[in-house]
């Protein structure tokens, strides 16, 4: 039983998002109170599948009824907090009611405070305040540098109209939902790190394709009106395959790239293997010819499982379609093919031979199936990343993001930027200008006269020449910096710290003002969809060969026989290179249809838990300051490592890590980008090199002693450190 929600210091209900079990909890309207204890049990109850609300007939409030409840049910929780704050300048951030059934968790961001509750013990308060701080990384990447306004981002949150507010909730939600269910079935969110697909010559192959056919081809295209590719990469279910970045763009941090990876996934969420991998016999007749099935290879015996690692990316197979059977597709391509010559024999093909009618129906209906999978109202679709420019850095810079299904499961995502970029940029400079300004007068006069502040001549001359550049478009704008300036420069005495704090918080709301009109009001810019054809069509072309094997190898991209010999006793590890943000880990599956080295079913699943709980532990010690650890656990031992290492790979000396607060940021990318502070806090002695930061996880059978553990680790450190450099460009 859980829910989600954000509300004003009023009490205003700015989103919420709860499962089925919560909402039968709350009484309907006429029932009286809504309470935890007595709630009416409804009949049929209601389940959240995908994007859409199952809800009970008539027994469960919704709309304005549900939201009435829920302001009803918080209201006196987010009174007593927003009390608390103004009285004591602190409040509560985790309470749990009588006989710990009900766990909430709470965070301020700016003037919005976020509670998340659990009351079936599935989630841990870790896992709550991970889920906060998430949803705020969300709705930042939705909204930019609004957020810095509470009346601003009050209106993107709740519009007034009832059909564009359910429109940006059920967007959150998917989002959440997505993110809640990657977290706890795929080991790159779950560890917080972006998995690269293993195999260096089809990377290569696609980075320069991606860059010759697809973003300098669009980029000096007349049609892209305005926009600029900067960024173009290819997923294969949540595995990173290749990415390509314009000399001109700016750099993408690892974490906004799982914040696209999440973006992907919810807009076309992966499917079973069996569903991808199944027989599609009217595609490859009615459509282009599509890729084929190469002969059967029996599975290898346990004793084959040594196999050198150079041939397992050429190897790697799974029985996803017949138990006893793996399945390839046909013998990988030359370096410089692109699939067209098999394109051009399915066309002619088509031309000469003779399809029935049976047939042609069977392509329709193919085709209708297939027709959901560009949702046009989400994609393209505005987002805000991060960006490090030749200007300096600039958060929440506004792109754009196509995704381009090639097959279901394998996607061509394009990020662009448009015109207003440099737009975007000065008002970010000028927003931190009083960002700063504020902070100095909240000092008070310790600080000095505002007039003496050395920057505020440079904010001024920046600010002119920004609102002279409006040409009188924005007549509010300009007036509230008239009225700054006549307090703030003004020759007899200044006004009081209060009227100053106050026109600071006036300009800040009119830049964000502007901002939002620019970049969130106004319609996004997109590429035309001729170029958005043409890059889909090539990028089909170029894989067409390898749908099959990419899709395969998405489920099983790195495999533990290849490290049991050399390994003796290890039977998981997660490598995680925190500088680059990427990770490498042998693929778990725990489905009932398609096996690993685990077998099937329980044995995989237990093995998932214990991993995943092992996650959780080494946070939980990161955060009190250890780096190493390493505990028995029943037949299991399980160890974590932390460490730090120059550009040649040297091992740096061990160097004692902040210890955080319990209602810190939780420890990760997503939440705050742990390891990017740590990275500066432990650069500030190493100034004259490059330092890097690593992570290994390991799992080992219960017999293993615990010294050869950690000098297994050592040892599967250093084998793990060059394949972890494939370039990311």
């Amino acid at each position: 039983m859980r829910c989600v929600l954000i509300a004003s210091t009023a009490a205003e209900l700015l989103f919420y998002w709860a499962d089925a079990a919560f909402l039968r909890r709350l009484r309907p309207p006429h029932a009286g109170q809504v309470g935890w204890d007595g709630a009416a049990r409804v009949r049929g109850g209601g389940a959240w599948r995908g994007r859409a609300w199952a809800l009970t007939r008539e027994r469960v409030p919704q709309g304005p009824a549900l939201e009435d409840s829920l302001n009803t049910l918080f209201a006196p929780l987010i009174i007593s907090c927003a009390a608390l704050l103004e009285k004591l300048a602190d409040t509560y951030t985790c309470f749990a009611t009588e006989c710990g059934r009900h766990l909430h968790v709470l965070h301020m961001f700016g003037d919005c405070l976020y509670i998340a509750v659990n009351g079936d013990g599935t989630e841990s308060e870790d896992d709550l305040r991970r889920t906060l701080f998430v949803l705020r990384r969300l709705v930042e990447a939705h909204c930019g540098l609004v957020t810095l306004d509470s009346q601003l981002i009050r209106k993107e949150l709740r519009p007034a109209n009832s059909e564009q507010r359910e429109h940006v909730w059920n967007l959150l939600r998917g989002l959440l939902e997505t993110y809640s269910h990657l977290r706890e079935e795929d080991q790159s969110f779950a560890v917080e790190a972006v998995e690269r697909l293993i195999h260096p010559q089809l990377c290569e192959q696609c980075i320069e394709f991606l860059e010759r056919q697809v973003v300098q081809y669009i980029n000096t295209s007349p049609e892209r009106g305005g926009d600029e590719v900067g960024h173009a990469f290819l997923l294969v279910h949540t595995k990173l395959l290749a990415f390509y970045s314009s000399r001109n763009a700016s750099s993408i941090r690892p974490a906004d790239l799982l914040i696209l990876i999440l973006l992907v996934q919810d807009l076309y969420p992966s499917q079973s293997a069996e569903e991808e991998l199944g027989p599609q016999p009217t595609a490859e007749k009615v459509l282009p010819q599509g890729p084929k099935r190469s002969e059967s290879i029996p599975v290898s015996g346990p004793g084959s499982h040594g196999a050198a690692e150079k041939d397992s990316d050429d190897q790697d197979t799974d029985d996803l379609s017949m138990p006893e059977v793996y399945y390839t597709p046909e013998p990988s391509p030359g370096r410089h093919s692109t699939g067209s010559e098999s394109w051009s024999e399915g066309a002619e093909m088509l031309s000469t031979g003779e399809v029935d009618a049976a047939d042609v129906q069977m392509a329709e209906d193919l085709l209708q199936t297939l027709g959901p999978l560009v949702p046009e109202a989400s994609n393209p679709r505005r987002i805000f990343l991060d960006a490090s420019l030749r200007e300096g850095y600039c958060p929440l810079l506004p792109h754009t993001i196509h995704c381009l299904p090639l097959w279901p499961g394998i996607s061509l995502v394009l990020l662009t930027k448009g015109p207003t970029t440099q737009v975007a940029i000065t008002l970010y400079q000028l927003l931190d200008g009083f960002l700063v300004l504020e902070r100095k007068l909240e000092e008070g006069p310790e600080a000095g006269a505002p007039r003496s502040y050395p920057f505020l001549a440079e904010l001024r001359q920046r600010m002119d020449k920004f609102v002279k550049k409006l040409s009188g478009q924005d007549i509010q704008l300009q007036n509230t910096w008239v009225d700054f300036k006549n307090k703030i420069f003004s020759r007899s005495e200044p006004g009081s710290s209060l009227e100053l704090l106050q026109a600071v918080a006036n300009m800040k709301r009119q830049l964000c003002s502007v901002y939002r009109q620019l970049f969130l009001a106004s319609t996004s810019h997109s590429l035309s969809q001729g170029l958005r054809d043409r890059a889909q069509k090539l990028m089909r072309e170029k894989l067409l060969d390898w749908r099959d094997f990419l899709l395969v190898k998405s489920r099983r991209n790195i495999t533990m026989p290849t490290y049991l010999e050399d390994f003796p006793g290890l039977v998981h590890f997660i490598y995680v290179d925190r500088t680059a943000g990427q990770m490498m880990a042998p693929s778990l599956s725990v489905t009932e249809k398609s096996s690993s080295e685990l077998g099937k079913g329980p044995l995989a699943t237990f093995i998932k838990r214990k991993v995943w709980s092992l996650i959780a532990l080494a946070r939980r010690y990161l955060q009190k300051g250890y780096t190493t650890l390493v505990l028995r656990d029943g037949d299991y031992c399980c160890s974590y490592f932390l460490w730090f290492e120059n550009e040649l790979g040297y091992k740096l000396e061990v160097m004692e890590v902040p210890v955080l607060s319990d209602d810190s940021a939780p420890i990760g990318m997503l939440a705050g980008d742990y390891y990017r502070k740590l990275l500066r806090y432990y650069s500030k002695n190493h100034q004259a090199e490059v330092v890097k930061c690593y992570e290994l996880l390991t799992v080992h059978l219960g017999i293993i002693p615990s010294e050869l553990v950690v000098q297994q680790a050592c040892d599967l450190a250093r084998r793990l450190w060059e394949p972890s450099r494939i370039p990311l460009l």
